[in-house]
């Protein structure tokens, strides 16, 4: 079977984890200084704080900008739940917002017309899905034309970048995951990145149960949001190998869409001028998408669909009075074709080219796609 994801762990960052352990220092320490730093010095960004997961950078984050109770954040319909799931735990309100379905982000003309007409809202969170950037350069003028805050959630964007510069440097704040299936691992991760230094201090102050200074000198009620030595060790490894990653996640996505171009029924991702995808996933739609998905697995190849549901119509929202059909079209349509496919840089030559012939197959055969000849 070609798997969706296999991550990738080198012998360096097993010895780098060795170290760890034989140190005694498990928990937060140099190797998380070191990660934060050079996470911060690559993506270009002022601080960065190392969190236990993607999910708590987006919760702390949130906090550390003061989003709360009566507020309203602009959120996609099409992403990984964590992201609007953020905005509830802080008693605030997520406002979705429809995507443009050739990218699959936030729809620029769209956010600026909520933002005109709705003066409750007080952020964009902005997801950077399957590793191509949003339109944050936009909406980076947008927060400052409306007073709002704009936060990046660059969980699937590690090295993603628009007009030269790298996600993750545009918003007020931003977040990173180290999740399995990302363009780079500690296991479970995730990184907040600002270049204000007040936004970094609550933020550190929130990771690390508060505390400023000393021992109990508790300054704030924070978490225990930290990362380990253990974790650090595996991404500072990862982080020095994330550019040679990307190149091969591109070169992969470069023969499928070659291998794909014109392929009756399917479209493939787009890489609009100016940006540099990293393709977390390489997301493809098809009208047939679950019949695509059999022909696919019948053949040893994985798939997945990410996602299958607008947030709006998951069943927590919908019981909190969310999910009215039909508000989100492009989100809906998309729910209904996409798949992705694998990508990843751990595919060899011949994989890659197995899984565009089965698309392919899949496309040009009627038969394989289960209809009449």
């Amino acid at each position: 079977m070609i798997p969706i994801a296999r991550p990738q762990i080198t012998p360096e960052e097993m010895s780098n984890v060795q170290k760890v352990l034989a140190s005694g220092a498990l928990t937060s320490g140099e190797w998380v200084e070191r990660f934060e730093r050079e996470f911060a010095d690559y993506v270009g960004a002022g601080f960065a704080v190392a969190t236990s997961s993607g999910t708590a950078a987006l919760e702390v984050g949130l906090e550390a900008c003061r989003i709360g109770p009566g507020d309203e954040v602009i959120v996609p319909p099409f992403t990984f739940i964590a992201t609007s799931n953020a905005v509830l735990h802080r008693g605030a309100r997520p406002v979705f917002v429809d995507i443009d379905p050739e990218t699959y982000n936030l729809e620029p003309n769209r956010v600026e017309d909520v933002l005109r007409k709705n003066r409750r809202v007080r952020a964009i969170l902005a997801v950077h899905l399957y590793g191509l950037p949003a339109r944050v350069d936009l909406f980076a003028e947008m927060a400052q034309r409306y007073g709002v805050i704009l936060i990046e959630d660059a969980a699937q964007s590690h090295g993603a970048a628009l007009g030269g510069r790298r996600v993750g440097t545009f918003g007020h704040l931003s977040m990173f995951s180290f999740y399995p299936t990302k363009n780079i691992t500690t296991g479970e991760g995730g990184m907040v990145l600002t270049s204000d230094p007040d936004l970094a201090r609550r933020v550190r102050l929130l990771v690390h149960v508060g505390v400023n200074g000393g021992p109990y000198n508790y300054e704030m009620v924070g978490y225990n949001y930290r990362m380990t030595n253990m974790a650090a060790a595996i991404g500072v490894g990862q982080l020095a190998r994330l550019d040679v990653l990307n190149g091969h996640r591109r070169r992969n996505a470069a023969t499928l869409g070659a291998m794909l171009e014109g392929a009756p029924g399917i479209t493939t991702p787009v890489e609009p001028d100016g940006t540099v995808h990293v393709y977390n996933q390489y997301t493809i739609r098809s009208t047939d998408r679950d019949a695509l998905a059999k022909h696919l697995s019948d053949r040893g190849i994985g798939s997945k669909v990410y996602y299958p549901m607008s947030l709006p119509q998951t069943r927590p929202y919908e019981e909190m009075g969310f999910g009215d059909a039909g508000s989100w079209p492009a989100t809906e349509r998309v729910c209904r074709e996409v798949l992705s496919i694998p990508v990843h840089p751990a595919l060899t030559e011949d994989e890659v080219r197995r899984v565009g012939e089965a698309v392919r197959e899949f496309a040009e055969t009627p038969i394989a796609r289960g209809t009449e000849v």
